[in-house]
């Protein structure tokens, strides 16, 4: 069974950047991704869509988030149209499972330090992927604290060659237990940083649940499968030792992927239809994580989600991890999707695994600042041609 419980807080600021929108095809030339089967050539753009079904990339070509510099300019956007300054944060999280210092939470400390957090704020960074949000927002819903600062990024493309090739380790590595899946990492995953401000509204119609399923997974055994494998530099595999290289890498196991997603996505969803009755209607629009196209509107079309409803853009943009989300939701905003007022519902599942759902008023009180490059509108994963306005 999954618990749901209040969520008293609303959505009060948001901001976000993302990379260069790069066809799939200019991404391929530039990564050079070698055939498994035909290792004279690399693969083409065309192949990746065939294979994943993304048409296209954010990818941080000028490499602006292989520093902190963005990700502070988009935490002060976000408490900028939140109205508030750095002192007034109570609650400070960093998800991201592509830190730029590995050990000892150190891109949480020195953000708290740059953005200006106050030093009696405990940072909490989270070594989390695409369910990170919901992480985040369970642990807030117990604490009754005033304001929140939550940032979520990851960043594939620092991790490539400086030629902006793909690195040896993801694409001649026979010992990563899931080898053969390491090659994709760099075609799905893209880059994206977000923060968005949650401040407490004892008025708020807001819920929220959380789950782990590592004891049951809705009527069967707990599920046991990280999803996401990265076996390399901590005890179990030291830096240094034989080996430990080729497990420092993000190898995916994807038919356990897809059955916690799609399982995953329909537990959150019921809990929440059971929690607030019509759920679905009462809010403005449905925020899923984007974890690949298939999954996406499958999962839409399973729920019987209506049309105009759930946004995608994993097609344009590949899997953000846990900025997907927050990615949609500064779009729609900006494009006058959802407005102070409406109801916003988020829903995600990541590695650990884990997943987590909260449904949250919105009221930005000053402006939201537009960024370049421009985030593309997302399309309509019940009709996934094109987006769709606002009705």
């Amino acid at each position: 069974m999954t618990i749901v419980r209040p969520f008293p807080y609303r959505v009060a600021g948001i901001h976000a950047q993302i990379g260069e929108v790069m066809p799939i095809d200019e991404w391929a030339r530039l990564v050079r991704v070698p055939h498994r089967y035909h290792p004279e050539r690399s693969v083409s753009g065309e192949e990746i869509t065939r294979l994943i079904g993304v048409h296209g990339k954010s990818w941080d070509a000028e490499r602006r988030f292989a520093s902190l510099d963005a990700l502070v300019e988009v935490a002060r956007g976000a408490l900028a149209s939140a109205d508030l300054r750095p002192g007034d944060v109570e609650h400070f999280v960093l998800s991201t499972s592509s830190p730029h210092r590995i050990m000892l939470d150190q891109d949480s400390f020195s953000l708290a330090r740059r953005i200006g957090v106050p030093d009696d704020v405990v940072p909490l960074q989270m070594g989390a992927g695409c369910g990170g949000l919901g992480r985040a927002v369970a642990a807030l819903s117990r604490t009754g604290l005033k304001n929140s600062l939550v940032i979520c990024f990851n960043a594939v493309s620092p991790m490539m060659e400086p030629d902006g090739a793909s690195p040896p380790l993801y694409i001649d590595n026979a010992l990563h237990p899931f080898a053969n899946t390491l090659w994709f990492t760099g075609a799905l995953f893209s880059d994206a940083c977000t923060a968005i401000v949650f401040r407490h509204d004892a008025d708020s119609r807001g819920l929220c649940l959380y789950s782990r399923d590592s004891h049951s997974f809705g009527e069967e055994p707990g599920f046991r499968d990280s999803l996401v494998h990265y076996p390399g530099g901590g005890l179990e595999n030291p830096p240094c030792r034989p080996g430990s290289e080729q497990m420092s890498a993000f190898g995916l196991n994807t038919q356990a992927l897809a059955k916690y997603y799609a399982g995953g996505m329909m537990l959150n969803h019921r809990a929440l239809e059971e929690a607030m009755p019509g759920y679905v209607q009462a809010v403005r629009r449905i925020y899923t994580h984007q974890a690949g196209p298939q999954m996406v509107e499958n999962f839409a079309e399973l729920a019987r989600l209506p049309r105009g409803k759930v946004p995608t853009n994993v097609r344009q943009l590949g899997n953000l991890v846990s900025a997907a989300t927050p990615v949609l939701f500064y779009t729609d905003y900006l494009h006058d999707e959802i407005g102070n007022g409406d109801l916003a519902c988020f829903s995600v599942v990541g590695a650990g695994p884990e997943r987590g759902a909260f449904i949250a008023p919105v009221h930005i009180p000053a402006p939201v600042a537009r960024t370049r490059p421009q985030v593309p509108r997302p399309m309509d994963a019940r009709d996934p041609v094109q987006p769709r306005a606002r009705v």
